[in-house]
C-alpha cells in the first residue's frame, strides 16, 4: 500500500525520481496514466492491468463511461524505473498536469499520485477544510 507524500523535482529530461519507499511495490515497469483532478496515477504492471481491465469493460458503456475509459486508457505510458529510480514522465503526460519543475509524489492506496506542486497545496487546503462536510456525507450514503 502506498503512503506519504514527497516532493520531488524533475530533471531536464523529464525524469522524476520515484521515492524509495515506492520502489519495491512499484516494481521495474510503471504504467503513467491521466487522472481525476488533473494530476497523474501511476500503477504497478500488476495493478494497472487490473486497473485498465475494469475500464475496458466499460468502453461501450454509457458516455461517461466511454468518456473515463478513453481518457484513463488511451492516455497511459508505460515507463521503466531506471537504476537511480527515475521515471520518465511524457510531456503529453506533464502538460495535462501542468506540471513543470516541482511535483508531489503521493501514495493513494494502489496507486502513486503525481501532483503540480502548487495544485496539490490547494487541493489538500479545500480537502481539509470541508472535511468535516465530506466525512458526513460519505456517512450518510453507507
Amino acid at each position: 500500500m502506498f503512503l506519504g507524500e514527497y516532493l520531488h523535482i524533475f530533471d531536464s529530461k523529464n525524469r522524476i525520481s520515484i521515492p524509495s519507499k515506492f520502489r519495491k511495490d512499484l516494481g521495474r515497469v510503471v504504467v503513467v496514466t491521466r487522472g481525476l483532478d488533473h494530476c497523474l496515477y501511476v500503477y504497478s504492471r500488476k495493478a494497472w492491468e487490473r486497473e485498465a481491465q475494469a475500464h475496458a469493460t466499460a468502453v461501450n458503456g454509457s458516455a461517461a463511461r466511454r468518456g473515463l475509459a478513453r481518457l484513463f486508457l488511451a492516455g497511459s505510458f508505460e515507463a521503466e524505473v531506471d537504476g537511480s529510480g527515475r521515471v520518465l514522465i511524457p510531456e503529453n503526460l506533464k502538460s495535462f498536469a501542468s506540471i513543470s519543475e516541482k511535483a508531489v509524489i503521493a501514495g493513494v492506496a494502489d496507486r502513486v499520485e503525481i501532483w503540480e506542486e502548487e495544485a496539490w497545496k490547494k487541493y489538500t487546503a479545500d480537502i481539509e477544510r470541508d472535511a468535516d462536510a465530506f466525512a458526513e456525507k460519505v456517512g450518510n450514503n453507507n
